[in-house]
C-alpha cells in the first residue's frame, strides 16, 4: 500500500490586511493653485492576500467598509488587490500587532512619465511601509482612470480631495503592480568581514524589469557600485560586490553581497529597481565597527624604589573614532571601586587601515597610594557588547630585600663581637692563672 505523509501540507487562507496610515499629497489654495505638502488620514486594505494558516486565523474577518455619515466627507481608504503579486512579509503584517512590532505607512500619489498618454490617465500611487523590526516594503498602486466624465460614458463619483473616481462604497479601487522590500534599513559589520544588502521584488505580468542598479553614498560623495540595464551586454560592477544574475531574473532577487568591508565601505546603499514606468529604492545604511584592544602595563608595581608609577592604558585598533575610557581603584577596604579623574590622554592616532589608538595614562604617588591596590582601566566602544577592563596590581613593599640583609649582617656583626669579647676574656683568664703558677714555683 502507499505511504502516507505524516507531515501534512501547510494550509494557506486569503486574509484582508488593514493597515492606518497617513495620505501625504499637495495642498489646495484657495484659486485652484497648489500649496505645500499636507497630511490626511488614511486606510491601506490589501485583499485576499494568501497567509500560512496555523490555525490561529479563525477569528479573522474579511474587511467591511465603515458606514460613514453622508454629509460629512468619505475617508481615504485604498483597497489593494494583489492577486497577480505576492505581497512580501506578508504573516508579519498580518501578526505585528500581536507581536509587539510597530508599522508606519505612508500613501503618496506617484507620477509617471507615461501617465497622459491614451485617452484615460492613470492615477497611480505609492504606500511605503516600515516595521520597526527593520523591513521595509514599497508598493506600486494602479489606481482608476482620471479621464473625463463624459468619455466614460457613465457619471462617475469623484473622490473631493483626490478628484479620482470611487467605488459605491468610497472607496478607491487599486492593483499592486510593482513590490519591492528588503529586510533590514541598517547593518553592522567587522573589518574583512562579509555582508549581503538584501532587495527583493516582484511585477505583475504587465510589467517587465528594465535596470538595477545599487550606489553607495556617504559624506555628500557617491559611489555606483553595480547597474544592469535589460539588452545591454552585461552588468557594471566594482570589486568586492556581487549580484546574482540568475536569482535576479529568474527570482527578482537583487540582493548585493560585500566581500572584505573596510572603513572606506561604510555609508547608505541604495537598490534602485527600475521598470519603463516606475522606480523603487530602498536605503539601507552599513555601518563598520571594530572592537578595540586594549593593554595596561605594567601589570604588577609598587613603591620599593620609585615615588610615583605611572600606568599606561594602551587601548589600539579600533573604529569608529569615539571611545570612553575610565579608571577605577580598589583596596581591600574598599567595598566598591572608586573612580579616578586625574588620568591623562594623549591624542589619537589612526593606523592605515582607518582604525583608531589612544593611549591613557595615569600617575600613583606614594604619598596617596594605599597599597595593596587594583587600579582598573575600563574601556566602551560601539563594537563593544560589554565594557573591557583590564587590571595592574600595586603590591604592598615588602622587607626580605637589603633591610632583610642588613638585619642579617648586623646579627652577624654583634655575634662576631660577642664570640671575640667571649675568647680574650677567656685568654686572659688562661694568661693570669698561668702567671699565678710561675710565682708560686
Amino acid at each position: 500500500g502507499t505511504v502516507e505523509d505524516p507531515t501534512p501540507a501547510p494550509q494557506f487562507r486569503r486574509v484582508d490586511i488593514v493597515l492606518g496610515c497617513s495620505y501625504v499629497g499637495e495642498g489646495e489654495l484657495p484659486g485652484g493653485f497648489s500649496g505645500s505638502y499636507s497630511e490626511h488620514p488614511a486606510t491601506l486594505v490589501l485583499r485576499g492576500i494568501s497567509i500560512r494558516d496555523d490555525g490561529s486565523l479563525g477569528d479573522v474577518t474579511d474587511y467591511e467598509v465603515p458606514q460613514e455619515n453622508p454629509d460629512s466627507s468619505p475617508p481615504i481608504i485604498l483597497e489593494a488587490s494583489a492577486l497577480s503579486v505576492s505581497i512580501p512579509h506578508a504573516e508579519a503584517l498580518l501578526h505585528m500587532d500581536c507581536n509587539g512590532e510597530e508599522v508606519s505607512c505612508e500613501l503618496s500619489r506617484y507620477s509617471s512619465q507615461r501617465d497622459g498618454e491614451g485617452p484615460c490617465h492613470t492615477s497611480w500611487f505609492m504606500a511605503t511601509l516600515r516595521l520597526s523590526s527593520g523591513i521595509s516594503i514599497a508598493l506600486v498602486l494602479r489606481g482608476p482612470c482620471c479621464g473625463r466624465q463624459e468619455e466614460k460614458g457613465h457619471d462617475a463619483i469623484l473622490h473631493p480631495k483626490l478628484r479620482i473616481p470611487m467605488s459605491k462604497e468610497g472607496t478607491l479601487l487599486t492593483t499592486v503592480e510593482f513590490q519591492s522590500s528588503s529586510s533590514n534599513t541598517s547593518l553592522r559589520t567587522r573589518l574583512g568581514g562579509s555582508v549581503t544588502f538584501d532587495c527583493h521584488f516582484a511585477l505583475a505580468p504587465s510589467s517587465t524589469l528594465s535596470s538595477l542598479e545599487w550606489r553607495r553614498q556617504h559624506r555628500g560623495s557617491g559611489l555606483r557600485l553595480f547597474q544592469y540595464q535589460v539588452e545591454s551586454t552585461g552588468p557594471t560592477m566594482q570589486p568586492k560586490v556581487h549580484v546574482d544574475m540568475a536569482q535576479l531574473l529568474g527570482s527578482g532577487d537583487a540582493s548585493l553581497s560585500l566581500q572584505g568591508a573596510t572603513v572606506d565601505d561604510e555609508g547608505m546603499y541604495i537598490c534602485l529597481v527600475s521598470t519603463a514606468q516606475h522606480q523603487v529604492q530602498h536605503n539601507i545604511q552599513l555601518f563598520v565597527a571594530e572592537p578595540p584592544r586594549v593593554r595596561v602595563f605594567p601589570a604588577v608595581v609598587s613603591f620599593e624604589r620609585e615615588a610615583t608609577i605611572t600606568l599606561s592604558c594602551n587601548i589600539a585598533g579600533y573604529y569608529p573614532l569615539d571611545v570612553s575610557v575610565s579608571w577605577t581603584q580598589k583596596t581591600p577596604e574598599d567595598e566598591v571601586e572608586i573612580h579616578l579623574s586625574d588620568a591623562r590622554f594623549s591624542s589619537h592616532r589612526q593606523s592605515q587601515d582607518g582604525t583608531y589608538s589612544i593611549t591613557s595614562y595615569l600617575s600613583i604617588s606614594s604619598a596617596t597610594a594605599q597599597a595593596p591596590a587594583t587600579y582598573t582601566c575600563h574601556v566602551s566602544h560601539v563594537a563593544l557588547e560589554e565594557p573591557i577592563s583590564v587590571s595592574a596590581h600595586l603590591k604592598a613593599p615588602e622587607h626580605t630585600g637589603s633591610e632583610g640583609l642588613m638585619g642579617v649582617f648586623i646579627a652577624t656583626a654583634i655575634f662576631i663581637i660577642v664570640l671575640f669579647t667571649v675568647l680574650r676574656r677567656k685568654r686572659a683568664a688562661k694568661t693570669k692563672s698561668e702567671q699565678l703558677l710561675t710565682v708560686s714555683e
